[in-house]
């Protein structure tokens, strides 16, 4: 090893400067490559037109529309593995994933009520965010009293995956009663935005800021959270404050999630299979482990987003397609690894 990187915070330093170059790559990558490649020599000019607010010619127009489309996979994929890595906090399940408590399937309630109703866009953005924080409400009334006490030792926790469990169980039954009644010609996009997709989702900075103030959080949060992963029982006699901890990790998650499905419709996998390789790879301690899936997750939907774009072009996949056809067997061969001896 290189004696740098014995230090802990060189080598943390090292990882995150590296996974920044990756994602700085990845995004160049989805800027390139499409139907229409765009060679790397044109790259610089096509650039410099974007940054005077110009684009005259067909690489910088390419450009344009996929870089905006890289983005919002970035900052969605960051803001679905960081609400995986808070949500396995909370319930101390290292299974759970940002879905697990049933808001995106009331995301998914109100986005297909308004695609249902022949809504605008904004409309179907809208509902989808109501949907999304009125099951989180709802989730947080029926288990405010788990999450106020400290209940994190584990009683607690399965009451509240298993209110969760319920709540996206009913949201389910919604949406498999639309998708019945809906008509022919409004069932693809209903179906497309249930698997997750990327094409026409709008650049905003809504999705940044929340990513951003959660980051904050759990990065302001990290000791605490080691604290809790390790001791679990004794965590508030060590100077945890438990109770304001699982409500803002709870407040945090849901937020991060109810932003990441608004963008992009129900994307799998993601908040599940980044934050296990980067504990696999990098290790539990999360003041390392928050900003390593952060950027880990973005990389992943923008590259997924490639290949959902470039596989059968120019016909494009749903990238939640794409997460769970490369999330699967990954998985499966983590779960492998760690029942090795």
């Amino acid at each position: 090893m290189h004696p740098l990187l014995r230090d802990p915070r060189q080598r943390s330093m090292a990882v995150l400067g590296t996974l920044a170059v990756l994602a700085a790559c990845s995004l160049g990558l989805s800027g390139m490559t499409g139907s229409v490649a765009v060679p790397l020599a044109d790259m610089p000019a096509a650039l410099g037109e974007l940054m005077h607010g110009k684009a005259d010619t067909m690489a910088a127009t390419l450009l344009e529309l996929r870089l905006s489309r890289a983005l919002v996979a970035f900052v969605t994929g960051a803001a679905l593995s960081l609400a995986g890595v808070l949500m396995q906090a909370l319930l101390r399940n290292p299974l759970a994933d940002p879905y697990v408590l049933g808001i995106s399937a009331g995301a998914s309630v109100g986005a297909l009520l308004a695609l249902l109703s022949m809504g605008a866009l904004w409309m179907v953005d809208a509902s989808a965010f109501a949907g999304a924080v009125a099951v989180s409400m709802m989730l947080y009334l029926l288990a405010r009293r788990d999450l106020a006490g400290g209940a994190a030792a584990g009683g607690g926790a399965s009451l509240l995956l298993l209110t969760g469990v319920i709540l996206s169980s009913a949201c389910m039954a919604m949406v498999t009663l639309m998708l019945s009644i809906a008509p022919e010609s409004r069932l693809r996009g209903m179906v497309f935005w249930m698997i997750g997709d990327l094409g026409g989702a709008p650049m905003r900075l809504l999705p940044w800021l929340v990513l951003t103030a959660a980051l904050v959080f759990a990065m302001r949060s990290a000791r605490s959270l080691n604290v809790l992963a390790l001791h679990a029982e004794a965590a508030a006699t060590l100077g945890v404050p438990v109770g304001a901890l699982r409500k803002g990790l709870f407040f945090c998650s849901g937020v991060l999630t109810a932003s990441a499905v608004t963008s992009a419709g129900s994307i799998g996998f993601v908040g599940l299979i980044v934050p296990h390789a980067c504990r696999f790879a990098f290790g539990p301690d999360h003041r390392l482990l928050v900003p390593v899936a952060t950027l880990a997750g973005g990389t992943f939907l923008v590259l997924a987003d490639v290949v959902a774009r470039t596989a059968l072009a120019p016909q494009q996949l749903p990238v939640g397609v794409v997460t769970a056809l490369i999330g699967a067997p990954f998985f499966l061969y983590q779960l492998h690894q760690l029942r090795r001896p």
